[in-house]
């Protein structure tokens, strides 16, 4: 990458150009008084940031400019939030303060910088919480959704210029992009941003597969063109008979939607067969859309024969988002199935740019709306109750962010929105938390089911309760939601703690009886000797009877203080650290940290890393040091919530080691083909095979090896031989299914 070189002069124009375009993209500031909002809060940040500089060297005024018009452009927001996309900054990283904000702007531009500032820590490399930082967004999101719209759009330009920090920054922020901000896009209805959020992170994460994907979509462009041209030329002069004023545009499938199917389903690229979709746009009156809608489905449905079990209806009912639209697959002359999607010109601007499109249509789209407010309401109704550990809350949330829906009925017939795979008792907690604690059953469709019952869309449910029932541990098991897990979480804590109380009572008699004072000393000391993580579990654990306090053996008391024998301490194990090596100087493969040091690891059995995989180390909470791939299915989690225990690692050169993983191939029945893969395995490539199994079933097979190799180029050679030997079809690393 070519050095930045800074000429003023040439920067000073760039800026104003970059402000210009700014300005034109900002449609909803008509008036004199928004240009002079927006102005003034331009020359505030331009001022303050005066002498900063990007990583690329570039000025750091850009990048406000950029967020602000990204605000303004591909998300609608207000001259409020353009303003404050100009000034996200300047609290956090120059000498204006909120004060400044609040008397040169306002009180609203004031609490959203608040909102902004509070939750820059998401983006800090040196954070060491990421789980609370993402709780903290949030906790702002109930305030006021302008602050995670313009967190968002931050997000996104830092992703568009991720080119210029280090490879393991890169990782972690693309990470984080994945757990957090793309599911947030999503769930606010953002779905082109949350489209390229996935896509670049997906560019930094894996890019090999992402450039392949991108070649191939690029060497196939023409003849989808051509398909798609002559696809829709029928649709075209039908519509203009029937009058309508449209808009047809081909839109393909996102890379990383694809990438999701060759790489995670197992699917080949030739296979996809809905790596485009046509969307037709209609003009036309609110009252009239429905109604035009199906008449437009009707028109496409005569020229190509639909799939039955394709049609998805989302004007009758719009998604939790606010997005509505009709989708059916229909099947092309050339036998390709083709995804259409029908929606007026409304439906697409909210489509586009989600949650900020609503303030527009507010009176014409009261549904979404209520659904938007509802989901809002939930998410403050769970943040107020939590007093759980951020990650767990964090991992309950993310649950359902990218939920398909499920539409249910109360017995009165009222409409119920929950994500898919919700329960009898996630309905019966969504009605009340009340209701959900004293839930014992659930009536669907009038036939009585467990409270385990995995609602369909259209049932209707009728909650039986009682007055006993009180929430159980293993209801976790039973829920989805978020908020109705921490709802039960809320209860056993409080349940646990009514225990603990009486059980402190115990203790207290037990220490009167014994002359010991009740001071945090002594407790401790208990604590330490039966090997527990806090007083209050200690006191449960008296209350249940787990502990007996009749049978306390090698202590003494002195001076009201109680003392254990250390000899009979119980002392938890530390875990070994495993030695993996298949010869000596294992430790000589894998240089680890910013000194390349020379330490003990284990490889993590979740994807099984061998030399010359991209990897990181992990050091858990025992101090052992795992190493994953880079792709490993848990590094996602890992690099956006524990950033501070990742560490970097690098293979250190080829050791004549061998490592074991396993190849997973399906195929063509044939005779003689497993002597043929063998002979590759073992007479050809000179692999040691562990272990190998084959299975036939109506001419299909499937086969499994665990085989040792050198490093990824032997493993890929190897693989790519296999290949090629007539009846194989597919040939994949396989993942282990054990956890690290």
């Amino acid at each position: 990458m070519e050095p930045y070189v800074i000429d003023p002069e040439v920067e000073k124009k760039e800026i104003l150009r970059r402000y210009s375009g700014l300005l034109r993209a900002a449609h909803r500031s008509k008036s004199t008084q928004d240009k002079r909002r927006i102005r003034k809060a331009f020359d505030v940040s331009l001022e303050a940031h005066k002498d900063m500089r990007r990583k690329s060297g570039e000025p750091y005024i850009y990048h406000p400019i950029a967020v602000a018009r990204i605000c303004a452009e591909e998300i609608g927001l207000d001259t409020t939030s353009i303003v404050c996309a100009l000034l996200h900054d300047t609290v956090e990283d120059t000498y204006i303060t909120l004060e400044d904000i609040g008397n040169l702007f306002g009180s609203k531009e004031r609490m959203i910088i608040d909102g902004l500032t509070k939750i820059s820590g998401v983006f800090d490399q040196s954070s060491s919480n990421q789980a609370e930082n993402f709780r903290k967004m949030l906790l702002t999101l109930s305030d006021d959704v302008r602050v995670i719209l313009i967190k968002i759009a931050d997000r996104l330009h830092n992703m568009r210029t991720l080119d210029h920090m280090k490879r393991e920054k890169q990782l972690k922020i693309a990470s984080e992009t994945l757990f957090m901000y793309a599911p947030l896009a999503h769930r606010l209805g953002l779905y082109n941003i949350k489209t390229e959020l996935e896509d670049l992170a997906l560019k930094y994460t894996e890019p090999e597969q992402y450039q392949e994907i991108t070649d191939r979509l690029e060497k196939t462009k023409a003849v989808r063109t051509r398909f798609i041209n002559k696809f829709i030329v029928p649709l075209q002069k039908a519509l203009e008979g029937e009058q309508f004023k449209f808009e047809i545009k081909g839109r393909t499938k996102s890379i990383y939607s694809i990438w999701n199917k060759m790489y995670k389903k197992k699917v080949r690229f030739e296979d996809i067969y809905d790596v485009f979709a046509i969307r037709i746009i209609i003009e036309t009156p609110v009252e009239k859309e429905k109604a035009d809608a199906w008449k437009v489905y009707s028109i496409v449905t005569d020229f190509y024969q639909p799939n039955p079990d394709r049609l998805r209806d989302w004007i009758s009912i719009p998604k939790g988002t606010g997005y509505e639209s009709l989708h059916t697959t229909v099947m092309s002359p050339t036998g390709k199935w083709v995804e259409v999607q029908i929606r007026s010109k409304r439906m697409d601007d909210i489509a586009e740019k989600g949650f900020a499109a609503h303030w527009k249509y507010k009176s014409t789209n009261e549904a979404a709306e209520n659904n938007l407010d509802e989901w809002l309401a939930q998410i403050r109704d769970v943040l107020e109750s939590n007093d759980d550990d951020a990650l767990s809350f964090i991992d309950d949330f993310k649950l359902n962010l990218f939920s398909e829906e499920i539409y249910i009925f109360t017995p009165n017939g009222d409409l119920k929105t929950l994500p898919k795979g919700s329960t009898a008792l996630d309905f019966a907690f969504r009605i009340h938390s009340q209701v959900g604690s004293q839930c014992i059953g659930a009536k669907v469709n009038h036939r009585l089911v467990p409270l385990s019952y995995e609602l369909k869309s259209g049932d209707q449910v009728e909650i039986i309760l009682s007055k006993k029932q009180t929430p159980k541990t293993d209801w976790l098991n039973f829920v989805v939601t978020a908020s109705a897990k921490q709802k039960i979480k809320q209860a056993l804590k409080e349940e646990r703690r009514q225990i603990a109380s009486e059980g402190k009572d115990i203790l207290r008699r037990k220490f009167n009886s014994l002359n010991v004072s009740f001071l945090s000393v002594n407790i401790t000391e208990l604590e330490r000797h039966f090997n527990l993580d806090s007083a209050t579990e200690l006191y449960y654990q008296i209350a249940k009877g787990r502990i007996d306090l009749k049978k306390l053996k090698g202590f003494s008391v002195e001076n009201g203080r109680i003392s254990f024998d250390k000899a009979v301490v119980p002392v938890k194990e530390e875990a070994p650290i495993k030695q993996i090596s298949t010869a000596p100087g294992k430790s000589e493969t894998l240089l680890i940290g910013d000194e390349n040091q020379k330490m003990d690891f284990t490889l993590a059995r979740c994807c099984n890393p061998i030399p010359g995989d991209d990897v990181f180390g992990f050091v858990t909470v025992n101090g052992e040091i795992k190493i994953h791939r880079i792709n490993c299915p848990n590094a996602t989690q890992l690099l956006s919530n524990y950033a501070y225990r990742v560490i970097k690692a690098r293979w250190a050169g080829k050791e004549m080691l061998q490592f074991e993983v396993g190849v997973h191939f399906t195929g063509i029945d044939d005779v003689g083909l497993v002597h043929k893969i063998t002979n590759i395995i073992s007479a050809d490539m000179n692999v040691n095979m562990k272990a190998i199994s084959f299975e036939s079933n109506d001419g299909i097979f499937e086969g499994q090896v665990r085989v040792l190799v050198l490093d990824t180029a032997h493993l890929n050679t190897l693989m790519d031989k296999l290949r090629n030997v007539n009846g194989v079809l597919t040939v994949e690393r396989s993942e282990s299914t054990e956890n690290s």
